[in-house]
Parts: structure tokens; sequence; C-alpha cells
């Protein structure tokens, strides 16, 4: 080969460096906030993160993003989005390491590291590839918002805190593992979610018809979704699976996929609800909160209207 094709002033690739135990900021934050046995316990998933294997994966889930296929070869909707195989090798090593709802069920049973564990395991496995970090962060985050409602988490919170992971539309009271995304934003408000007008109309069987257009909705092909729609009390929060109890197809068809910069090979698209059945999580009027609403202190400024720091008048 001609010589001006030597390649000198580029460093090797990155093979065999552990992104966990070789970060002496990250050991030592796990150290502070846990102990040796936790950051023991990483081993396995540090070493995965930093060969050879794991960095093909991230290049291949990224160089092939996922495609959307609204129909099928005979004109059947199905609203279904294809990823290549590695993006599935991310999420079961992700997954099967504890890093979506494990936790939960973890500390619950008595382990007082188990998000210490979570939080330090997925900085250093999301170095990999970070658009797959997407869905395992949701399903993490929607476990303490669905015990809003003690009788759905009953059902959903053990696929949801499992570490298998199973892709695929199916009835997910039947599937070993869950992951979950969420549906928030909208076109008509963008980050304020309180102009959403998504609208939600209650049933007499308890469930919710939501109606409207999702300008972002992250990792479409999840088994259940947090979605915010309107209801008379004001903005509210609903569990949205994409396969309904009878084991119809929820109505949950996908508009587009959005065309990004970067987070290329995790899904983001547009969804539209067309009297979508879902169930009410938490009180109605306060989003995914707490019962209750928040008040600023006697002599505080409106800081964020006026774009300035907080504080006394």
């Amino acid at each position: 080969m001609s010589s001006t094709h030597t390649v000198t002033n580029q460093v090797p690739p990155l093979v065999g460096h552990d992104p966990i135990a070789g970060d002496t900021a990250l050991v030592e934050a796990c150290l502070r906030h846990a102990d040796p046995l936790t950051l023991d316990s990483l081993e396995d998933l540090g070493a995965l993160a930093g060969s050879e294997q794991a960095a093909e994966w991230g290049r291949l889930a990224n160089e092939n993003p996922p495609r959307l296929r609204t129909h099928d070869r005979t004109g059947h909707r199905i609203d279904e989005v294809e990823f290549h195989p590695a993006w599935h090798d991310l999420m079961g090593a992700a997954v099967g390491h504890g890093l979506a709802g494990t936790p939960w069920a973890l500390a619950e049973a008595g382990d007082a590291h188990a998000h210490v564990r979570r939080a330090v395991g997925y900085l250093g496995w999301t170095q990999v590839e970070a658009g797959h970090g997407c869905p395992v962060t949701m399903t993490y985050a929607v476990v303490p918002a669905l015990r809003r409602a003690p009788e759905l988490a009953v059902v959903f919170e053990p696929g949801l805190t499992s570490t298998s992971y199973e892709f695929g539309l199916a009835d997910p009271r039947s599937k070993a593992g869950l992951v979950a995304g969420m549906g928030m934003t909208e076109k008509q408000g963008g980050s304020d979610v309180r102009a959403g007008t998504t609208k939600a109309v209650a049933r007499i069987d308890g469930t919710y018809h939501l109606t409207g257009h999702k300008w972002f909705t992250s990792a479409p092909m999840s088994d259940l979704f947090l979605v915010l729609a309107q209801t008379e009390e004001g903005v509210s929060c609903f569990l949205v699976p994409r396969m309904l109890p009878d084991g119809e197809r929820n109505v949950f068809r996908l508009q587009r996929l959005k065309d990004k910069l970067g987070d290329r090979s995790n899904a983001s698209s547009e969804v539209e609800f067309d009297r979508t059945v879902g169930w009410l999580v938490g009180s109605p009027g306060v989003g995914c909160g707490p019962s209750w609403r928040w008040s600023p202190p006697p002599g505080w400024t409106a800081c964020w209207a006026r774009r300035r720091p907080c504080g006394p008048r």
C-alpha cells in the first residue's frame, strides 16, 4: 500500500478500556454513595462496555437507523418500527444488567444501593451507545409514576422491573419483560405540556378515550406509555398500552419518525391518537405528579417568567 495511506496521527481504537472501573470520578462517586461490593458487581458490565463486540453494536445501531412500516404488503395498517439486530443486543445487555426498572424491585427487597448501582452502570454502559439509553431511562422512570395507580402497578411492575428484554407486540401481561415510553409534548405547546390539546374522555368502564397528536413520542415500539392529555380537571397522566387486554391493537398511529442530527439509533416519532384507550394514573389534573400543587413562598418573584435568577424581593 502506498505510504500516503499510512495513518500516524490517530490513536488506536479504545478497546479493552472499562468505562466504569477506568473512570476515577465514577468510581469515587460509587464508593462514596455505596460500597466496594456495589462497584465489584459492575465488573462484568464494565468489561462488556469496553469490548470490541459492544463497540460494533453501537456502530451498527447508528449506521442502520430504525425504519417505519406503517402498512404491511397487503395494505393493512401495522404501525411498526424495524430495528437492526444490534439495537436489540444493546437493549438486551442494558435491561439484563438491571439498568431499566430493576432497581425499584431490588430496593424494595432490601438492597440499599440498588439505585446507585444502576446510576453508575448506566453512566458507564451508555458510553457504548447513547440512543438506546432513552427507552432504558423511561422504563426506569415509569415505575414510581405508575405507583400512583396501585391497581396498574401490581399488574405491570413485575415486567417493568424484570431483567428480561422481550421485543414485539403482545399483551404486556403475558411478557417476561416490558419497556416503557412516553408521549408528552405537542406541536401546540412544545415543552409547555400544559398547552397540549390531546383530549381524554372518561368512559363508563373506568378507562378513557384519548384523541390528539403527539409531536414527540420516543421509543414507539415500547409496550406501555405514559401519555399526557387534557381532562376537565386539567392535564392528566394516562397509561396507554400498544396491545389491549382483549388482544386488539390500541390505536397508535405512527405518522413519521423524526429525522434527527443525533440519537439516530432510537426511534422518536409523531403519534396520532383516535379514541385510544388509556387508564388514569394518579389524580386528574396534576399530570404525572402527586395530588398537590406547589406555590412559591411569599416574597419570591416569578423568576421563570422574568428569565432571571430566583430570589427574595
